[in-house]
């Protein structure tokens, strides 16, 4: 290390600490993301405070040092790790923990960037609320802004963008400006709605320092079942004939592919096998219905309701239902959030995040069995998705034998042949939750009109002029 990066970290243990301030050996679990993408820290910093952050933000940018915002790292697209060059300061959000008020009257929670998803809703239920957005990981809110993500039950409660209500961000400039946006209220059209600019945008507008979210009650009652479906060409009617029948008491309509649910079960032995008596079937859907409150004694258990309404849409339409598994929740749930730690085992993985109009989900699955095995016939099928929303998680997975599995241009043709086909073909998105990062930013570039780019441009060198950011939204 040279004489000018150490008297950096001198200067800026001064500043934050030594306990913020790490380099050498000490950065390595920061420089490696959660699907094998590898860089190189100058440093990492891990302010506590909102100011510190500002003060850190604030040095780098005056000693022309490129900022990498980085939450719990959970995400799998580079998108939160340094590139190679030792150049780009880490700064890590998870020691930003300092605030997280509950209020429970307006069911709203006012918290601090680095506290994990685990943790507000721990804090949370003890006023019998939750932050309605299901995950397989455990990332900290902040990330979770910046990525806006989704979830299992977005068909019910939307994503993280329609729960936000305030924010607080810094900028990268050269005062590190700490800037409020919105607030507690639900209701205020006094301008420009400005917190939506830094949701999703994966943090190159402005570090998420603060948060204000939307908390749910908590559901009392919670009904599960798996519905495996004739063909590939019955799910979206079913979906239909699900929404219309359960109404708002619907909180998930989760697919899941054959492949996926044996990943799934092969990476994690303990999960119980719904399947003991049969073959995995090429398709699977979890239904899940819940109400906030407790049974009473007046209405239909929830149980009953789920069991009457599946056995009455499978009476009347005997040729979209091939079997209905009901069981715990607990169960069904460990299976579906096993699926992405299970392909991820499975092989080479390329996991790719897209999104379509809910009519055409199932039209590009039913074909990406055909295009996929052609083009690439090393590759396993591993998807699973949202079908409620319209987002799928195409999970391909190379074969650990194969040779391609060490070649790295292979998963760049697998990602080409499949974006392709989703912006161009049925107008969807290659990204529906994972966001950009460096392994979508050449999908970004190739995708993106050059108005919204010129647009995006103008709004970073508003509010941080200087490189901020894996993603280049310019």
């Amino acid at each position: 290390m040279g004489k000018t990066n150490k008297d950096q970290i001198e200067q800026l243990r001064h500043l934050l600490g030594n306990d913020s301030v790490l380099n050498g050996n000490d950065c390595l679990p920061y420089e490696s993301g959660a699907r094998f993408d590898v860089g190189k820290a100058a440093f990492v910093l891990r302010p506590a405070t909102v100011s510190e952050l500002s003060a850190a933000v604030s040095f780098c940018v005056r000693n022309s040092i490129p900022i990498i915002p980085q939450s719990a790292n959970t995400g799998v697209v580079a998108g939160s790790t340094p590139d190679p060059s030792g150049t780009q300061a880490v700064i890590s959000l998870e020691r930003l923990r300092n605030r997280l008020e509950i209020d429970a009257e307006n069911r709203s929670v006012h918290l601090d960037a680095g506290y994990r998803l685990s943790e507000l809703n721990a804090r949370s239920e003890q006023h019998g609320l939750f932050f309605p957005i299901d995950l397989g990981a455990d990332p900290l809110v902040g990330g979770m802004i910046a990525t806006n993500t989704g979830g299992a039950r977005f068909i019910r409660y939307g994503d993280v963008r329609r729960n936000t209500l305030g924010l607080t961000v810094v900028f990268a400039d050269e005062q590190g400006s700490v800037v409020k946006l919105g607030s507690s209220l639900r209701k205020s059209n006094v301008g420009v709605d400005w917190k939506q600019l830094f949701i999703g945008t994966c943090g190159v507008f402005g570090i998420v320092a603060e948060c204000v979210l939307n908390l749910e009650p908590v559901p009392q009652q919670v009904a599960t079942a798996l519905l495996v479906p004739k063909s590939l060409d019955a799910v979206l009617p079913l979906l239909d004939l699900v929404e219309r029948r359960a109404g708002p008491s619907l909180s998930a309509f989760e697919g899941m592919s054959g492949n996926a649910i044996a990943a799934a079960l092969a990476h994690v032995p303990r999960l119980k096998n719904p399947f003991p008596q049969r073959e995995y079937p090429e398709y699977a859907i979890l239904v899940e219905i819940s109400r906030s409150w407790e049974a009473q004694q007046s209405e239909i258990l929830i149980d009953e309701q789920l069991q009457t309404m599946l056995s009455e849409i499978w009476d009347s339409n005997d040729e979209l239902l091939e079997d209905v598994l009901v069981g715990p929740s607990d169960e069904l749930w460990a299976l579906r959030h096993a699926i992405s730690e299970g392909v991820k085992a499975a092989g080479k993985l390329v996991a790719l995040d897209i999104a379509f109009k809910r009519g055409d989900v199932m039209r590009f699955l039913k074909r990406m069995r055909t295009d996929v095995p052609a083009a690439f016939p090393d590759v396993r099928i591993c998807e699973f998705g949202h079908i409620g929303d319209g987002g799928v998680h195409f999970n391909l997975v190379v074969d650990r034998d194969s040779a391609n599995a060490a070649d790295p241009d292979y998963e760049g043709r697998i990602r080409s042949l499949v974006y392709n086909i989703v912006v161009n073909e049925y107008g969807g998105s290659f990204s529906a939750e994972h966001n950009i990062g460096r392994k979508n930013q050449v999908y970004y570039d190739r995708f993106t009109d050059e108005t919204s780019k010129r647009l995006s441009a103008a709004l970073k060198n508003s509010t941080s002029p200087s490189p901020l950011g894996v993603p280049v939204l310019w």
